[in-house]
């Protein structure tokens, strides 16, 4: 029989890396809830990992509505039945370029990238702090370390606030780390039309597995920051060196760029 050591909500938690995050949590002992827009893909989630001898909630919300929103924050507040681990990894990919897309996408990408993980933040923090104890993971992207267009600017948003927050919440028993991968082996980029053969060398890409390993290693220590793999640790601070003359020609070359795509 597992033991729980709390539960842990989820967001994005039925592909990917909040798949991966939800599978290893529940080895770890945690119960769950997670959190996604597919009720169906939420429920056969759940069931494979009830498997696992944990105790496991899905929570159907889109998180770029307010009522979506609003129900998981309600979910974090419900101090009767506490969450110790948040995991914020619901994503939002465009493929066009900024002035090409509908502004109503851009508002959408930036409530699920920023303005949703603010208030689940919040509300975990509120409740975490009041207790003690607990644990945040963000996930964010190594495009934080690099102006490349409105999805790096909402994940740079996330990985400065998650940095200021583990230092700030850590005396009170909470930390909060935010994890920066670079491209990972998930469904996301097909999901928003883009190939993967064409965005990155083979080498660059990472498996799901080793990064949410070694980003729940880095949250047991208190780390602010998760960035795995060296290569990407390399990236991380040269992209932060770079001129900014440098990285716009390199966003001309990059999806996020200047491709002149409509969709």
């Amino acid at each position: 029989m597992v033991v729980s050591l709390g539960t842990a909500l989820i967001t994005g938690a039925t592909a990917g890396i909040g798949a991966e995050f939800a599978v290893q949590l529940a080895a770890r002992g945690h119960d769950l809830v997670l959190v996604a827009r597919d009720e169906q893909r939420l429920e056969r989630m759940a069931d494979a990992l009830r498997g696992r001898g944990v105790g496991v909630e899905v929570l159907a919300a889109d998180l770029s509505e307010p009522a979506g929103v609003a129900r998981v924050v309600g979910r974090v507040d419900d101090e009767t039945r506490p969450i110790e681990v948040v995991v914020n990894n619901a994503g939002f990919g465009l493929h066009t370029d900024f002035d090409l897309s509908p502004v109503e996408d851009e508002v959408r990408l930036l409530e699920v990238l920023a303005t949703a993980p603010l208030r689940i933040n919040h509300a975990a923090l509120r409740s975490m702090v009041a207790r003690g104890r607990g644990r945040i993971v963000n996930v964010t992207s190594v495009a934080a370390f690099a102006p490349l267009g409105s999805y790096s600017a909402a994940k740079a948003w996330l990985h400065t606030f998650s940095r200021w927050a583990n230092a700030f919440y850590r005396p009170a028993g909470v930390t909060v780390t935010a994890l920066a991968p670079g491209y990972v082996r998930t469904e996301f980029h097909a999901r928003v039309g883009l190939e993967r053969s064409s965005m990155a060398p083979e080498w660059l890409w990472l498996n799901v597995e080793p990064v949410v390993r070694q980003a729940l290693r880095d949250s047991d220590r208190g780390r602010a920051m998760s960035i795995p793999s060296a290569r990407y640790a390399v990236i991380a601070r040269i992209a932060s060196a770079l001129p900014l003359g440098v990285i716009s020609w390199v966003a001309r070359r990059e999806r996020w760029g200047f491709s002149r795509r409509r969709g």
